[in-house]
């Protein structure tokens, strides 16, 4: 597992060259406008396992979620909804404690989080569901698959790691990473006012070039979510659950996973470590490692990562 935040020899064909180049242009055009919902696309509310989740919903078809890593919210799929609304029914909820949804003051354990995922879509009508989760998103995602794995017919996990499995603990405790440690009253204290400038370190460092990473209007635009009360607390409380969450990832774990998993990583980022998590925890596992990309896989590989998307949620 020591292959995290490395380098990693792996490659990934690249998309069309013409998608590629549509795709930076609607990524300029994000960019500068700020957030708009796609056609077809609306913003509703539904009261789910004792919170208030926000979420938008769009498309026709089989039904796709779509989960948000933290720094960000569900604005973060925008680029990638009028791909995938060609064919599905496409669910793109904002987590709790981040963006429009409630701000509980517990309740981010992961197992718990993937709870509120599977109320909202049965809620909806869904029994079963193809399901995409970066960064905290692939927590739930995966905790959402073990949990009701008869409601998952697929699952795709975006750069990040596995809290208790393998050798996780060199993620959590390596030293860039202090912000998993980084909880409590005084750095709220120290953040308020100052969310921006503490979440450029994710965007920033996170990425192979910051100057390519999440764009200016996005960062404005979560920098706002997030500074809303309790915002920050509940980010922080992401983490602060992630020993819960091993004890739990651990217990389900001795269940493989058996629906199709595909794992899409940063070359910069998490390599190979992510793709070899998920082979100790699922038995069908495609493994993408995303060239010249860091882990903003949405933001800095479009032209990559959204073709690779569609392709594997596409497939019967």
């Amino acid at each position: 597992m020591s292959s995290f935040f490395t380098s990693s020899r792996r490659t990934l064909l690249a998309g069309a060259a013409g998608l590629g180049a549509s795709l930076m242009v609607a990524s300029a055009a994000r960019a500068a406008s700020g957030p708009s919902l796609p056609r077809g696309f609306e913003q509703r509310h539904a009261d789910v396992n004792g919170t208030r989740l926000s979420y938008l919903i769009g498309g026709q078809g089989s039904p796709v979620v779509l989960l948000h890593g933290y720094t960000q919210t569900g604005h973060m799929w925008l680029p990638l909804l009028p791909h995938l609304a060609q064919h599905h029914t496409v669910i793109v909820p904002d987590l709790r404690g981040a963006g429009g949804s409630s701000k509980p003051a517990s309740g981010y354990d992961k197992k718990t989080l993937a709870v509120d995922i599977h109320a909202l879509t049965t809620s909806l009508g869904h029994e079963r569901v193809r399901i995409v989760g970066h960064d905290i998103g692939l927590m739930v995602a995966y905790a959402f698959a073990a949990q009701f794995p008869q409601a998952t017919e697929r699952l795709v996990l975006m750069d990040a790691f596995l809290p208790g499995v393998g050798d996780w603990k060199q993620v959590w405790l390596l030293r860039d990473l202090w912000h998993f440690h980084f909880t409590g009253e005084t750095a709220l204290a120290l953040v308020k006012g100052r969310e921006r400038t503490y979440f450029e370190h994710f965007w920033n460092d996170f990425a192979a070039d910051p100057k390519r990473s999440v764009p200016e209007a996005d960062r404005r635009f979560y920098s706002k979510a997030y500074a809303q009360p309790g915002g920050m607390q509940a980010g922080f409380e992401y983490f602060k659950s992630f020993e819960r969450d091993a004890q739990d990832f651990a217990g389900f774990a001795a269940t493989p996973l058996t629906m199709p998993v595909l794992v899409l990583t940063g070359e910069k980022a998490s390599g190979n470590g992510l793709i070899e998590q998920a082979k100790l925890v699922a038995s069908s596992v495609q493994g993408q490692v995303v060239p010249g990309s860091g882990h903003w896989l949405m933001e800095e590989a479009p032209q990559v990562v959204i073709p690779a998307l569609t392709t594997f949620l596409d497939a019967p």
